[in-house]
Order: C-alpha cells, then sequence, then structure tokens
C-alpha cells in the first residue's frame, strides 16, 4: 500500500504561550525562577491573564507536536493525534499545527480548556514553565482517524499518554490497528523516568506486545531493564520489543541497537544554549531516517544534528531546518565533516 503519512503521531496537545517578563513578576505571581512544573486548572487560569500582555510567541506544543513538526521540516508528511477543547486556544492550536504542515486530528471537548504551556523568559534568557494539560488527558479511542492511521509508515506514541484510562484505551486502540489492521510500525518514547517509575510494567507489555522502535534516555533505559550500563539496557530493551532500541547518552551521544547490528552515535558540538526539546527533534530525526528507509547510521546523525540545532537555539523547535544539510549528511558529509 502507497502511504501518504511518513509517522502519525500522538501525545499530550499542548498550545505554547511564550511571554517575556521581569524578575519583579515572577516575585509577584509567587513562581520560582527556572523550574518547570504541573500547574492546576485554578493556578492556569490566575497565571495566565496576568502576563497576556506580554506574549511574544504562541504556538502548538508538547512533546509529540514538536516531534512531528520537526519531522516534517525534514520534508516528511505527518499527523498528529490528541484532544483540545472548544476555545480560543483549541482553534490556534490546530491553525498552529496546520501552518507548521502537519494535519491536525485532535478530537474536541465539550467542555474544558486546551492545554496550555506557559513559558515566561527572563531578561537573563531563564525559562520557567507551567503546564496545565486541560483536556489533553480525555483522549478517546474514537478520536483516532483510523483512516490516516492505516495510511501511514510509523505510529508514534509518547509514555505521557500513559496516565488517564481513556487515555490508554485511545493508545491500546491505535497500537492495535496498526499491528493488525494496517502494515504500520510502531514506536514508543518513555518519555521521563517519572513515566517509567509510574508505568513500567504496562510499557513492559506494550514493548513486547505491539512496539518496533523504543526511545529512551540513559535513566529511562536502566529504568526499564534494571542495567546500570545504559548500553547493555539498550540491547535488552531492544531484545523485549525484537526491534530496535535508541537510546541518547547526553554528551556521549546515543546508540541505536537492532538485533546485532549497533551504531555508536556521535553528538553533533554546538554551544549550548537550551536543551528543551532536544530529545523530540532527536526523535524526529530517528522517525525521519526510519520513514525513509536511511541506514542506521545515516539515521542516528542526522536526528544527532538536528538535536543540536536545538540545543543552539533558545526553546523548543525552530522556525525551519536546513534540507540540504540533511541531503549531505545522507550522503555522509556535512556537518560531521565540517
Amino acid at each position: 500500500m502507497q502511504k501518504i503519512f511518513d509517522v502519525f503521531g500522538m501525545c499530550n496537545a499542548l498550545f505554547d504561550l511564550q511571554a517575556e517578563v521581569t524578575d519583579a513578576t515572577l516575585t509577584e505571581l509567587g513562581v520560582e525562577k527556572g523550574t518547570m512544573r504541573l500547574v492546576s486548572a485554578e493556578e492556569q487560569k490566575a497565571l495566565v491573564p496576568a502576563v497576556y500582555s506580554h506574549i511574544v510567541n504562541t504556538q502548538a506544543g508538547g512533546s509529540g507536536a514538536n516531534t512531528m513538526i520537526g519531522i516534517a521540516q525534514m520534508g516528511g508528511a505527518t499527523s498528529f493525534t490528541s484532544r483540545v477543547g472548544r476555545d480560543e486556544h483549541g482553534q490556534m492550536y490546530k491553525a498552529s499545527l496546520e501552518e507548521s504542515g502537519v494535519k491536525p486530528n485532535v478530537g474536541v471537548s465539550a467542555k474544558g480548556d486546551t492545554g496550555l504551556c506557559l513559558v515566561l523568559i527572563t531578561p537573563d534568557a531563564q525559562r520557567t514553565m507551567g503546564t496545565c494539560l486541560g483536556v489533553s488527558q480525555e483522549l478517546h479511542p474514537e478520536d483516532i482517524n483510523v483512516g490516516d492511521l492505516v495510511q501511514s509508515k510509523y505510529l508514534y506514541v509518547t509514555g505521557y499518554l500513559w496516565d488517564t484510562d481513556t487515555q490508554k484505551e485511545a493508545v491500546e486502540y491505535a497500537m492495535r490497528e496498526a499491528k493488525q489492521v494496517a502494515d504500520v510500525k510502531v514506536a514508543l518514547s518513555l518519555s521521563d523516568p517519572f513515566c517509567v517509575s509510574r508505568h513500567k510494567d504496562d510499557f513492559t507489555r506494550l514493548l513486547t506486545e505491539y512496539v518496533d522502535v523504543v526511545f529512551a534516555n540513559r535513566d529511562e533505559a536502566r529504568m526499564m531493564t534494571g542495567e546500570d550500563d545504559a548500553r547493555v539496557a539498550a540491547k535488552k530493551l531492544a531484545a523485549m520489543c525484537n526491534g530496535l532500541a535508541v537510546v541518547t547518552l547526553d554528551k556521549e551521544g546515543s546508540v541505536l541497537v537492532q538485533g546485532d547490528d549497533v551504531h555508536e552515535i556521535p553528538i553533533y558540538t554546538v554551544q549550548a544554549v537550551d536543551t528543551t526539546g532536544a530529545g523530540d527533534m532527536y526523535a524526529a530525526g530517528i522517525l525521519y531516517g526510519l520513514s525513509k528507509d536511511l541506514p542506521l547510521s545515516i539515521t542516528g546523525r542526522i536526528a544527532a544534528w538536528a538535536a543540536g540545532k536545538i540545543v543552539a537555539h533558545l526553546g523548543p523547535r525552530l522556525a525551519s531546518l536546513d534540507r540540504d544539510a540533511i541531503v549531505e549528511i545522507e550522503r555522509g558529509g556535512f556537518p560531521y565533516d565540517a
């Protein structure tokens, strides 16, 4: 079957609101500088109006959406599934996805608000973040556009979705459809050590029953397998899913393991500014390469280069990516020879 989409993504829909504020404003709001935390709906309704006049940028966000947008910037075709509210931010979220080249497949809740990530940026470039998940936690199986799913090469799901019963039902429904109805490979990001600590048994079952590609960082891989050595943990993860394990190792780069095939991927060295979103972009590079049937060694280098570009930039996403550079990496050249 000729596929329309490279990747069908699922994650929490969070509309990003970025505001430039002073240290004094943070103090007035009672927010600790440099922190990242979940906030309640009540806290969100108090914080957002207080900084609305200082907002400098708005865009569709959330880990999975960032990855789908990254793939689109590389030249891939993606869609994204989540749930938003019947509010201004929900409409803006869908419009932002479309502007970024991603097809929005988002359900709409009659009650409740769209999830928000409020990013407060002080003059020293420090980012203070407060996230309210909103109705993204109400994702239902009926929100899954099976027509688009079966027309995709990969389904990509993040561990952040494994929090409510309806989200779990939606994830397993999509995974079953991918494995039973269509020739769609399933990719799962473990997302965060906190997710692994809460859902290790469930994640283990998903890996063995559905998953073809698993993404993890060093800590997540260790927690899932009980191995201290992240490279040994990567081999165990690959065996668990009988597929590809992608494990990032901070400054040591990353390792890709598929059976006896092991690839050590060096980092793309940059002057680090902000690591927010680097993992999302790294996943985008891997999924882009896999969907284009590129060798794992090249796929890993595209991912490392794209993640490096994010690290050298303030914020979780870039306005665009240099596709000519990606072509050069595919040929085995730039940027690692630069």
